[in-house]
């Protein structure tokens, strides 16, 4: 999870690095953006030291250098764009409200603000005069309109020595408008998640494997959810490309066996267990110690690998447990019985002979299956279908902690 915090000219800037220190301790990365007389009231060094990241603080390099624009921060902000979950104003002045409203790109945050497609929270600080007059609440509306989030200013004792609106809100204020932004809440506070994800690869020989198509996505977009809503994380994933989720407990595996094994060497640590890995249902019964090599027809003995959902369904003491199913008929018929003899709390069940979803896409539609019922979650952003799923998991720890829920 990480947002682009963009700092602006004003007194209040110096409160941005405890904003910054803020989202950190809610496990957000943070990006820092100044604005040019951003500068004059904090040192980027400042935000350099908090985030480990280099701060951002123009399209083009330093002047005297020939005017000649430095191309890798150019076209930076397009890079930042695609990697962030949010972006965050504050202090947000006047001119940078009247700029976004009207599209104006003449720098690096501005040009940031129409590069992007996510959530955007403004927090504005200014003189009251400044903060009641029409034009800034004109381009404040319009913002509104566009979706932009604002959180409005505190009123009190000023810097410029009036008395009224215009005081940076609250830190806590801003930080907590940017998680609820981001989807973020503290329901899985305190719990330990055990997750799985990705494919698995069952050798032939040293050099092929028996693989399939999952890019792991799905998990890593529930890890990412787990940490947001306040869980620790246990992530034990077979091969992917993808960055590792920070701060997660990281266990990389081959096989369908070594997944088990890590998976029960951490069962006992656990309250949730979620099995979104595509584990595969079948190995070679004899592995070649050499490359095979092509001298025509081949027949390969296949033999199961051990059912590591059904295992811990056995095993569990009062762990919640969901499981994942991809089918491409029948799916929630098919769903339902897995759930049943696996001894699931609910699973996740989807129709990968849909084009565009499942497999190796950003994209998931998807039925989840209780004991009590089938949640269809329609077409989104795997990372809101993870929010979607662990809002399952949150009601099935409350039913289960209730007087009327089953203790297993």
């Amino acid at each position: 999870m990480k947002v682009a915090l963009g700092v602006t000219g004003g007194i209040a800037a110096y409160k941005a690095a405890e904003i910054v220190r803020l989202l950190q301790d809610c496990n957000v990365q943070v990006q820092v953006v100044m604005t040019r007389s951003a500068q004059e009231f904090v040192r980027p060094l400042t935000f350099a030291a908090l985030t480990g990241r280099k701060v951002i603080t123009d399209l083009f390099g330093p002047e005297g250098a020939e005017s000649v624009p430095n191309l890798d921060s150019a076209v930076e902000h397009i890079a930042v764009a695609q990697e962030i979950d949010a972006l965050v104003v504050a202090p947000a002045t006047a001119g940078i409200i009247a700029k976004f409203a009207q599209g104006i790109a003449d720098d690096f945050l501005t040009t940031l603000h129409l590069a992007t497609r996510v959530p955007i929270i403004i927090a504005p600080a200014m003189n009251v005069n400044m903060w009641e007059h029409p034009a800034t609440q004109a381009n404040l509306a319009i913002l509104r309109q566009r979706g932009v989030r604002i959180v409005e200013p505190d009123s009190g004792y000023l810097a410029c020595g009036m008395i009224g609106s215009g005081r940076l809100a609250a830190n806590e204020t801003i930080v907590s408008s940017v998680m609820d932004a981001l989807h973020a809440t503290r329901e899985l506070a305190g719990e330990t998640v055990l997750i799985t994800a990705g494919p698995t690869r069952e050798p032939i020989d040293p050099v092929r494997y028996i693989g399939n198509r999952s890019s792991g996505k799905m998990g890593y977009a529930l890890a990412e959810a787990a940490l947001r809503n306040g869980a620790k994380v246990i992530l034990v994933s077979g091969p992917t490309a993808l960055e590792k989720p920070a701060p997660v407990e990281l266990i990389e595996v081959q096989t369908a066996e070594e997944m088990r094994n890590a998976v029960l060497s951490k069962l006992d640590q656990a309250s949730i267990v979620i099995k979104a890995a595509a584990v595969a249902d079948y190995k070679p019964k004899q592995v070649a110690g050499q490359k095979i090599k092509r001298k025509g027809s081949f027949t390969l003995e296949l033999e199961p690998t051990e059912d590591i959902a059904a295992e811990i369904g056995k095993r569990r003491s009062n762990q919640i447990v969901i499981g994942f199913a991809a089918e491409t008929e029948n799916v929630v018929e098919n769903g339902r019985k897995k759930l049943i003899s696996k001894s699931l709390d609910a699973i996740v069940v989807n129709d990968v002979s849909k084009p565009g979803i499942g497999f190796d896409s950003e994209r998931n539609a998807v039925t989840i299956i209780t004991a009590d019922n089938e949640i269809e979650i329609p077409e989104a952003d795997k990372s809101q279908i993870a929010m979607e799923i662990l809002k399952v998991v949150a009601s099935l720890k409350q039913k289960r902690r209730s007087p009327q829920g089953t203790t297993r």
